[in-house]
Formats: C-alpha cells, sequence, structure tokens
C-alpha cells in the first residue's frame, strides 16, 4: 500500500477559487478533481498490490472540504486494515445504466412542471436510444459506448441527439458522484466527443418534427376512429391549430356557440395576451358531440380524477399534458410531435391556399407587425381566420379537391 504521508495540503479558499482542471491534492489519498468544464468533486486513491484504485466522494460544494477529509480518513484506516473502501461503501450493487438513468430521473424530476419532460428524458434514456448502454454496469461505460449510441443520429436528428448526449453525461456525472464509477465522463462534449463527431446542423428554433399537410386528412380518418378522449383531444387540437397545452386546458365556459369562437385566456397562451379562435363547423360538432357525453366538471377534455381528490370531483381534471403524444406513440407514429400539427397546418395555408399570410398567422396566435397595425387587424380577422379554419376542416376531411380554388373564391367575394 503506497499513500501520500502529508495531510490538509488544501484550504476552503484553494478549492473554491481553483479552476485549473487536473486532481489537486490535499495529502493522504484525498484529492479535488476539477472538470474541464469546471465542475468540482472529491476522489479518494490508493494503491493496492501495485494498482491504484480510484473512489468519487461527492460532488464540491455539497461535499464541504472538511466532510470530504473526514471521509477520506475512515477510508485510510479501512485500507489501513485492508479492507475495500468502495465495497464498504456500496450499500447497494454497482447499478446498471438503466438503472442508474432511472434513478438519476426520479431524483430530479421534482424540478420540471409537468411530465412532459420525464417522458421525454425516459424517452431518449430508454430502449429507443440507448438500449446498448442500459444493460452495462454504469462504471464499464466508455467513450466507445457513447458513440455507439450516438453516431447514428448524430446528424439525422441533431437536436435530439444534443439532447441525448447531455442526458447521458448528466447520469454518468451522477453515478461519480454516488461512487459507482471515477475518471472522466465519455460523454463530455469539450475535449472529448468534439474531436471525435462531426459538426452537426443546428436546427432553427421552433422546429419540431411534422406530419407533410398532404398526410393529415387520412391520418384523421385514423384519428376519428379511436373513441379515446386523448384522439378528441388532438382532432379539436388539429382542427384549431392550437398549441396542446391550450387545447388540453380548454373548459367549457371558453366556448361561444353562437359565435363560434374559442377564448383561450392570457395565462394559458405563449404570447401571454387572450386570443380568440374561430372555430370551423367541424370543430363546434365535435365539441356538441363531447357536450352530449360531459358527464360534469370544467374540463372539455377530461382525465381520470385522482381518488378522493374532492377539487378533482368538483371540477374535474384534464388529460395528461402527455395523453396525445402518447397516442401518437400508440399509432406509430414515432417522430411526430403534436406541435408538428400547427407546421402542416402553416405549410398547407401557404403552399395551398390564397389566404394572406397576415391570415394564417393570426390564426397560429402569431404577432404580426406592430401594435398600431395589429389593433387595426383586429376588428375584421376573426372571420377572415373562420373561414381559413372552415377550408382546413374542409380539406381534412377530404371534402374539397382544391382548396386553392376555394380560398380564392371566398377571397374574391369577401373583398
Amino acid at each position: 500500500m503506497g499513500m501520500a504521508r502529508t495531510l490538509n495540503k488544501l484550504s476552503d479558499v484553494a478549492v473554491k477559487a481553483t479552476k485549473k482542471p487536473g486532481r489537486h491534492s490535499d495529502g493522504g489519498g484525498l484529492y479535488l478533481n476539477v472538470s474541464p468544464t469546471g465542475t468540482k468533486s472529491w476522489l479518494f486513491m490508493w494503491v493496492v498490490d501495485g494498482k491504484r484504485r480510484e473512489m468519487g466522494m461527492g460532488s464540491y460544494p455539497a461535499v464541504s472540504l472538511s466532510k470530504a477529509r473526514t471521509k477520506a480518513n475512515d477510508c485510510r484506516e479501512a485500507v489501513a486494515e485492508g479492507r475495500d473502501p468502495i465495497a464498504e461503501k456500496a450499500k447497494e450493487a454497482e447499478p446498471t445504466f438503466g438503472e442508474c438513468a432511472d434513478r438519476f430521473i426520479e431524483s430530479i424530476k421534482a424540478e420540471w412542471r409537468n411530465d412532459k419532460h420525464e417522458y421525454q428524458w425516459r424517452q431518449t434514456l430508454g430502449d429507443s436510444y440507448c438500449q446498448s448502454l442500459r444493460s452495462k454496469r454504469v462504471s464499464q461505460i466508455t467513450t466507445e459506448d457513447v458513440l455507439k449510441v450516438l453516431t447514428p443520429v448524430w446528424m439525422a436528428k441533431s437536436e435530439t441527439a444534443s439532447r441525448l448526449r447531455g442526458r447521458i453525461e448528466r447520469v454518468l456525472e451522477y453515478a461519480k458522484v454516488k461512487g459507482w464509477r471515477s475518471g472522466e465522463n465519455p460523454a463530455a462534449w469539450r475535449g472529448n466527443l468534439r474531436n471525435l463527431l462531426p459538426r452537426r446542423q443546428k436546427l432553427q428554433r421552433g422546429h419540431q418534427p411534422a406530419m407533410s399537410y398532404s398526410a393529415v386528412p387520412a391520418f384523421m380518418v385514423r384519428l376519428r376512429a379511436s373513441e379515446a378522449m386523448a384522439a378528441r383531444a388532438l382532432e379539436f387540437t388539429i382542427l384549431t391549430a392550437a398549441r396542446s397545452g391550450e387545447a388540453i386546458g380548454a373548459k367549457w365556459r371558453e366556448i361561444d356557440f353562437d359565435r363560434k369562437t374559442w377564448t383561450v385566456p392570457a395565462e394559458r397562451m405563449k404570447g401571454g395576451e387572450t386570443h380568440v379562435a374561430a372555430l370551423s363547423s367541424v370543430a363546434v360538432d365535435l365539441l356538441k358531440r363531447l357536450q352530449e357525453v360531459h358527464t360534469g366538471g370544467d374540463f372539455i377534455f377530461a382525465g381520470e380524477p385522482r381518488p378522493g381528490n374532492k377539487q378533482d370531483a368538483k371540477h374535474g381534471r384534464p388529460l395528461s399534458n402527455m395523453a396525445m403524444m402518447m397516442l401518437l406513440r400508440r399509432m406509430k407514429f414515432m417522430d411526430i410531435t403534436v406541435h408538428g400539427f400547427r407546421s402542416a397546418f402553416r405549410d398547407w395555408a401557404g403552399d395551398e391556399t390564397s389566404f394572406p399570410r397576415d391570415v394564417a398567422e393570426a390564426a397560429l396566435a402569431h404577432k404580426v407587425g406592430n401594435e398600431v397595425e395589429r389593433a387595426y387587424r383586429r376588428s375584421d380577422a376573426l372571420e377572415k381566420r373562420r373561414t381559413l379554419m372552415q377550408a382546413w376542416a374542409d380539406y381534412l376531411a377530404a371534402k374539397v379537391s382544391n382548396v386553392s380554388k376555394l380560398s380564392d373564391a371566398r377571397k374574391a367575394k369577401a373583398s
């Protein structure tokens, strides 16, 4: 056994201030490890039978210098008595990458505002992308293992690949802090994967996988064959070109059947302003059918009430934020997002109709022009949007063979 004799080389000030990557000895086998990205953690190192061993002892500042020294002293005693500090620290067996990923998600999911984030993390770190990693012991994951996962999607699914790499890196950092692995992180970008993967093409902000608008009418036929409430919510979302959160949270009091409008309050709008959506006759018919079987509660697209929850019993509860996405997955549309149907609508309006750009943007609740221009348009935009949304509903129902001609005729009539 070999170990440095001098102890307490570092100070609290030095530990806090140091930024130089590498291992900084405190003596007696205790080291402060500073990664290339600036994160700091503690390592205990010792030699047994000519072989060096390392054990993670937690991240700084969560583990202070004083606490790290106490842990290191316990380790030195164990080594002196011929015991293995790693084996003694591990009250449970070292997990596989899959088990470690699941535990990490459980430890951080309280940070997320809705279950969409948890679904996305579990999806990317699950068998869809990480099947080759999940059965391996977390200490055995190498850079080659990470490259095997990332390479097939690095250029084809640029944003997904970037998120996947970052999530793998965080899981492996978690494993290191827990003492299950040591050394550099094989999923780190700087100084590692940056030198092994080609520069990826960055997508413009806001782009999400979308179905071609030419395929949406056939998709609607399949969607309408489903009796699930999530299918009705998705149908309404597509008909109105709304965001998923706006549709999921829709309440009956927001619907004006006489005016054929849906007023979405500011707190549920991305732009923070109330939006009055024009409803097509198809959307209104859908709502009336739902109203006939409505059993109470505020929400149009109601989910199952939580057992024993008096608030749910009185006001109902909306579907989960992930209900529509999970429906798409059950329908085997693995690379399509709910938000992507807004893109399909916008592409259709631009490619297949002569409706003015401003009308299509207003239907999506996008701001166009300055405040004076928007105030001027407000008086007549609703009826123009209604005509557009009716044309979209007709197109989705395959009732119109040439939507461009229809919109031209309606535009001429309106003028």
